[in-house]
């Protein structure tokens, strides 16, 4: 039996030490080297061998053949628009969330309703009696035909019962309880999770089967396991919400076959999750009277136009030191448009305490939020509201001028059938207009002086 020795492993990214070190050499972050116990094998696993042994010649990159891929449809919009338009053959899949965010039930959901594929379900949390009755709850959103569950940790069972099934599609719930015989680790550990996602790697890689994994999440919001994890992985999906509301968002980190820029929306039921088709309609408050500090921005996600409330409250400071507090914006940006808004535009913010929220739990980076968030946070400071038939869609720069932003066309159009009445937009995006304009008002502003004397004059 080969010997068992200690090494420290970078959390970070995997770098491997015999020694423990404060600072890792390799990515320069502190503190993050963890002890394991591994032991090296030198005979390779049944399931091993003949994997990687195929021989390759190097070729010039024009007699490269390059068929179109045929993408596997998931069935669901939402996960597809994400993907980029579906699951690519021999693809590795990452999912990563919060617990109790709903990673296994849209898996499970997805399989379900692929019912024109064979898919192998393998659980390492879960008994086949739990995934039944959560399959039970579900069951309406499709009659799978050939769908697999099997509760399983250990590595080399699991390519066994690959090899038994023949899956087109493998769903692994989750990488952190999978072990492998060749590493004498504890699971969830860096060496296991590395060692076992390489082997699926190479298993989708050579077999053209598609793997999806669910990953867990630390305190600080990021994927366990080693950084080294999501470099292997072809995508890497982010499940993200708050448990206080039942929208659900999933967004790709990374993706080697589609855009990073789209999102999934769905909304948490008691029979699974829906897709939510519409999410401007969802977003948006519904009030029956006008209250100041609310503004609706037009905001982009991928190609898709969408449309979120935003909140500001604005009050002095009582205890001296001015608060400032942002969810669901960035907080760096807010107060650059506070001192945009007192250096350029005179109003006194130096002093009073600023609120900033995001209606719905969204979280949202697109620059066009600017102007709103600036007519929001006026609309309090002066206790003037803005009327909820307005929007707002352009980005402010260091000397208050309005700024053109991306896809007006898009934005106009969205806010147009939505039934907004006006739209205010960089004075620059008006070339850019063509027929979306029929049926809204078109302000457009060139500095953010003239927002706000068309809104409170």
């Amino acid at each position: 039996m080969a010997k068992a020795k200690t090494y420290y492993f970078c959390r970070e990214c995997g770098y491997q030490s015999s020694g423990w070190l404060g600072r890792c050499p390799e990515c320069g972050k502190w503190n993050t080297f963890d002890e394991e116990v591994v032991q090296s094998v030198a005979h390779a696993t049944p399931q091993a061998k003949g994997r990687g042994q195929v021989a390759s010649l190097p070729k010039r990159i024009q007699d490269v053949e390059s068929n179109a891929t045929q993408r596997w449809t998931t069935r669901c919009d939402e996960l597809d628009r994400v993907l980029g338009g579906g699951i690519v053959p021999g693809s590795l899949l990452l999912l990563g969330g919060e617990p109790g965010i709903g990673k296994s039930t849209l898996l499970l959901q997805t399989a379900l309703v692929m019912s024109h594929v064979r898919i192998l379900y393998v659980s390492g949390e879960e008994s086949e009696e739990q995934i039944k009755m959560r399959a039970d709850r579900i069951a309406g959103t499709g009659k799978p035909e050939e769908c697999y569950v099997v509760s399983e940790t250990v590595m080399e069972r699991i390519f066994e019962h690959i090899d038994a099934v023949k899956p087109q599609l493998v769903i692994v719930d989750s990488i952190q309880t999978v072990t492998t015989e060749t590493v004498e680790s504890g699971a969830g550990s860096i060496s296991q999770i590395r060692e076992c996602t390489t082997q699926l790697q190479r298993y989708a890689k050579e077999s053209n089967v598609p793997v999806l994994l669910v990953g867990h999440i630390t305190k600080d919001g990021t994927l366990a396991g080693p950084k080294v994890m999501e470099h292997i992985v072809d995508a890497v999906l982010q499940f993200e919400g708050d448990r206080n509301y039942g929208f659900r968002i999933l967004r790709a980190l990374k993706n080697r076959f589609g855009s990073t820029a789209e999102i999934g929306i769905f909304e948490m039921r008691g029979n699974g999750l829906c897709e939510v088709s519409n999410p401007s309609a969802l977003l948006l408050s519904h009030r029956d009277e006008q209250l100041s500090g609310a503004a609706v921005a037009a905001t982009l996600e991928g190609v898709r136009p969408m449309f979120v409330e935003v909140q500001s409250l604005v009050s002095s400071a009582v205890y001296g030191t001015p608060q400032r507090n942002a969810n669901g914006f960035d907080m760096r940006r807010m107060n650059m448009l506070l001192a945009v808004l007192e250096k350029r535009c005179g109003f006194k913010l130096g002093a009073k305490d600023v609120f900033l929220n995001m209606a719905g739990g969204l979280r949202v980076s697109d620059p066009a939020l600017d102007l709103a968030v600036a007519c929001s946070i006026l609309s309090s400071n002066v206790d003037i509201a803005v009327s909820p038939r307005y929007c707002f869609a352009a980005e402010v720069g260091l000397s208050g001028e309005v700024r053109p932003v991306s896809r007006i066309g898009s934005r106009v159009g969205e806010a147009a059938r939505l039934g907004f009445e006006r739209i205010f937009i960089s004075k620059y995006d008006t070339r850019n207009l063509g027929n979306e304009r029929q049926g809204i008002e078109v302000v457009a502003v060139g500095v953010i002086e003239e927002a706000f004397r068309a809104l409170f004059s």
